[in-house]
């Protein structure tokens, strides 16, 4: 009875044994999938891109609906470094950072500012663009000239950007818009009162599409410095769209496409 005890027992063991080195060896493997988004990518052969397509000069489609923009150029010579394909994801930014949460693309290039609130949730490359906010109204307006002066007055934004978190924050009456075309329209038709955004999409907006009816208000305030967005667990992934960063800055590549579509150096 003892033997036979025993032979169990060392058969209870070794089964123990074998289940855990198993649970190990599943570990293991788990924590290398959460580490190798950059290999599926490079075995992919794309790297799956989120962006609007409805926000010149950054991200928009031509009159052949092909998809073009300063954001574009940058995110295609970063994935051409990486030796992939950029495979654009057209998505509204209010569903933005959904899609990117969801996994139905690995990064945002949309002009995406780094800030505080976002850095607990995401990850973000260096800086690939420093801009700031401006606001654009009518040419009879000569009462808003800060943001404060939004507060009670009919303000157009798109829905979940900072420049509706600014609006909000000063006390306008917010308006929602899918783009920032139909915002402008409505601004010179004096639907709405005003809006605020990019100081180099207004001024491109502004150069490709004058309006008599439409003018800058105030200076330029809230700097802010714009990166690609990613989920967070993909050290691999980040350090690699940094080192093709520095690349196209080192080789002129960058100030080219900078100079395209803003006549300047965007990155300072």
């Amino acid at each position: 009875m003892k033997k036979r005890n025993l032979g169990i027992f060392l058969i209870f063991l070794l089964t123990v044994f074998a289940i855990g080195c198993s649970s190990q060896q599943t570990t293991k493997v788990e924590e290398t999938k959460k580490q190798t988004l950059l290999e599926t990518i490079h075995h992919r052969g794309t790297i799956k891109v989120g962006t609007e397509g409805t926000y010149p000069p950054f991200t928009f489609k031509n009159e052949k609906g092909e998809l073009e923009g300063f954001d574009v150029d940058i995110i295609n010579e970063v994935a051409k470094r990486l030796h992939v394909k950029a495979e654009f994801v057209p998505t509204e930014w209010k569903a933005m950072f959904v899609g990117l949460d969801s996994e139905r693309f690995d990064v945002i290039a949309n002009q995406v500012s780094i800030n505080e609130k976002r850095l607990e949730k995401y990850d973000f490359s260096a800086p690939y663009t420093v801009s700031g906010a401006q606001i654009i109204i009518n040419k009879d307006t000569t009462d808003i000239n800060t943001v404060e002066d939004f507060k009670g007055r009919k303000i157009g934004v798109t829905q979940g950007s900072n420049w509706e978190e600014i609006a909000k924050k000063a006390g306008a009456n917010i308006q929602h818009y899918k783009g920032a075309n139909e915002i402008f329209a409505d601004v010179a038709a004096k639907r709405i009162e005003g809006s605020v955004n990019d100081r180099l999409y207004i001024a491109e907006y502004l150069l490709k599409n004058p309006n008599p009816n439409l003018k800058v208000g105030g200076k330029t305030f809230d700097t802010a410095k714009m990166g690609f967005a990613f989920r967070k667990g993909s050290p691999e992934l980040i350090e690699a769209v940094d080192k093709a960063l520095q690349e196209i800055q080192a080789d002129g590549t960058y100030l080219k496409i900078s100079q395209k579509w803003f006549g300047e150096d965007v990155s300072k």
